[in-house]
């Protein structure tokens, strides 16, 4: 399953670090924890519209490029994942086949 708190973490990660930031700089600009930004740039905490925006506004990106980028991560995700899925699989009649010439 895809996560979207995850993407969105790597994309305020991979932003921050872009800009030589520490999470320490953008906690004291953006007013949020440092220990929460962390967790949120982990994926593992869901991040409010407010919060968010803080932090956005803390890395001096509009809100729409993150979500953009986000965005565009999903799409290359849920591609991968498509074509992982759709691998051919071997009919059953033909495994059960080979099982037999194996057992003989």
């Amino acid at each position: 399953m895809i996560l979207v708190r995850r993407l969105l973490g790597d994309v305020l990660r991979q932003q921050r670090l872009s800009q030589g930031r520490t999470l320490r700089d953008v906690s004291a600009e953006a007013r949020v924890s440092l220990g929460y930004i962390s967790e949120i740039e982990r994926g593992q905490k869901e991040a409010s519209s407010e919060c968010l925006g803080a932090i956005c506004s803390a890395l001096d990106l509009p809100l729409s490029v993150v979500m953009s980028e986000v965005s565009g991560e999903l799409a290359r995700e849920e591609a991968a994942l498509a074509r992982l899925t759709s691998l051919p699989t071997p009919a059953l009649s033909n495994v059960r086949a080979d099982v037999t010439n194996v057992a003989a």
